[in-house]
């Protein structure tokens, strides 16, 4: 009655709202689909907007070299496709899989890659971080990411949610599992993947509720780290010192600073227009990789620039939301960490195209050309689709209650309800001694009925009225009835 009540003296021209946690897309409750469908949107958005950037980029050093315009976006598309299909094939499959049963050769593997590196790579632009493979060259410092995060998750849960190994055995566990690919990382030198995963290890340890004094030790070795790496040697040095004053050095160190700078100048407000960008023609390097911001801001103006932020900005916020609700805490720890190394990565990288930070060769997840850095985003989005996917509403009290429901094709005499069909009389609802009554749905009370009278059981008694309509006898009297229902003092 309260709640007609609630409902009627609703505005008139609204809905109601429907508040059960069960409610939502095609079954799916909305605090799974919501978010889920954002970041699918958002990511299939930024993926289709980087390769026409990517083709607007690279069309005029792409037909000088190889005489087909298309070149890099023929093959952007083809690792677009590849990192689609594995993202589809992440999202389908239970990430406990990838956390729990198989972590332990997957760390292998990203550790035996790594390794690799040193034996097989040749060095290019002070750092050796490439695997030839076939005319494609392999990053594994791009997918050691989602290792790292699939190792700290499963420790993190182990530890904070299960119980099952102590402090010092989780510290090093996370010292060995995190700590070894992440030296193998710095030793090549990659700095940006360096930072990347330190503040994605800071995120996770502070979501999973790491003491906050562990957490700030770990930022200011960070910070003294870095800049210890950023001041020994020459390459390093140089990066930080142009940063300062890109001007010091316009035809060398500052050069291609400079000419972002020209490029984001050029574009205003609104930008020249998508495919009219003049820094592309051999002035800007790499304009289709870790410069492609400075061409977006060119032909799209601020507007555009600031519009790729939004999309980044509302994919975290997707992110973050799977990860509140999701079903456990390596699945939060997966989204989240997932999340903030794709955000972080696209912050770094926009920084120093900007100026405001040293540039660390990271290029914009989805947006920017490379086959390892396209497939690898595109596998931590189907991770974190993965702990959608696989969320589910905590189980209560009333879940049990709705598994016990059972369907009859009649027999009302062995139901304690009929939800479904005439109404059944009370005379016709048999009990059985000893045995609790079970809420059953039947199939027709008139069914029921003519069952009963077939075993010999009492049946309801119906009558007809003088205009014909069909009434059930509940009972000798209706004040009996009720007075049954009183309490001691003669209350309801």
């Amino acid at each position: 009655m309260a709640g007609t009540a609630r409902a009627a003296s609703a505005p008139r021209g609204t809905t109601a709202r429907r508040t059960s946690g069960r409610d939502g897309f095609f079954g799916v409750p909305e605090r799974f689909m919501r978010p889920r469908v954002v970041f699918i949107a958002v990511t299939a958005v930024i993926v289709a907007f980087g390769l026409l950037m990517v083709y607007s980029a690279s069309s005029v050093t792409a037909l000088a070299d190889f005489g087909d315009a298309a070149y890099y976006l023929k093959r952007q598309l083809l690792f677009a496709a590849v990192g689609v299909a594995v993202a589809v094939f992440l999202a389908w499959s239970d990430y406990h899989l990838w956390s729990d049963r198989l972590i332990n050769l997957i760390w292998v593997v990203t550790v035996g890659l790594l390794l690799l590196v040193f034996i097989t790579a040749g060095d290019a632009y002070g750092a050796t971080r490439w695997i030839a493979i076939g005319g494609f060259q392999l990053q594994p410092s791009e997918f050691a990411k989602i290792t790292i995060v699939l190792v700290a998750a499963s420790l993190a849960q182990r530890y904070f949610e299960e119980g099952t190994i102590d402090w010092w055995t989780f510290v090093k566990l996370m010292a060995i599992g995190v700590g070894v690919p992440v030296v193998l990382i710095v030793l090549q030198p990659d700095k940006g993947s360096t930072m990347v995963l330190g503040i994605t290890i800071v995120t996770m340890g502070y979501l999973a509720g790491v003491p906050k004094r562990i957490l700030a030790a770990f930022l200011v070795l960070g910070v003294l780290g870095f800049l210890g790496l950023s001041l020994k040697d020459d390459y390093s040095r140089q990066r930080l010192l142009t940063m300062l004053n890109p001007e010091s050095d316009p035809y060398g160190a500052g050069y291609q600073l400079l000419q972002g700078f020209y490029a984001f100048g050029s574009g205003g407000l609104f930008g020249v227009g998508i495919g009219f960008s003049k820094q592309k023609y051999s002035y800007l390097p790499m304009a289709h990789n870790d410069f492609i911001f400075a061409v977006i801001g060119e032909e799209c103006g601020l507007v555009g620039t600031l519009g790729l932020l939004a999309g980044f900005a509302l994919f975290a916020w997707a992110g973050f939301r799977i990860a509140l609700h999701a079903p456990d805490l390596a699945g939060r720890l997966i989204a989240a960490g997932c999340t903030t190394l794709v955000v972080i990565q696209m912050l770094l990288n926009v920084a120093g195209v900007i100026g405001i930070f040293p540039l660390s060769g990271k290029p914009i997840p989805f947006v920017s050309y490379g086959g390892s850095s396209v497939i690898a985003s595109l596998m931590l989005a189907g991770m974190v689709v993965s702990v959608s996917v696989h969320s589910r509403l905590p189980e209560t009290a009333h879940d049990g209650a709705r598994r016990s429901l059972r369907v009859t094709e009649g027999d009302a005499a062995d139901a304690g309800l009929s939800l479904v069909g005439e109404p059944l009389p009370r005379s016709a609802r048999g009990v059985d001694a000893g045995r609790a009554p079970r809420l059953t749905v039947m199939d027709g009370g008139a069914r029921g009925r003519a069952a009963g009278r077939g075993r010999g059981r009492p049946a309801g008694r119906v009558t007809t009225d003088a205009r014909g309509r069909r009434r059930v006898d509940l009972g000798p009297d209706a004040a009996d009835r009720l007075r049954g229902r009183r309490g001691p003092r003669g209350r309801r």
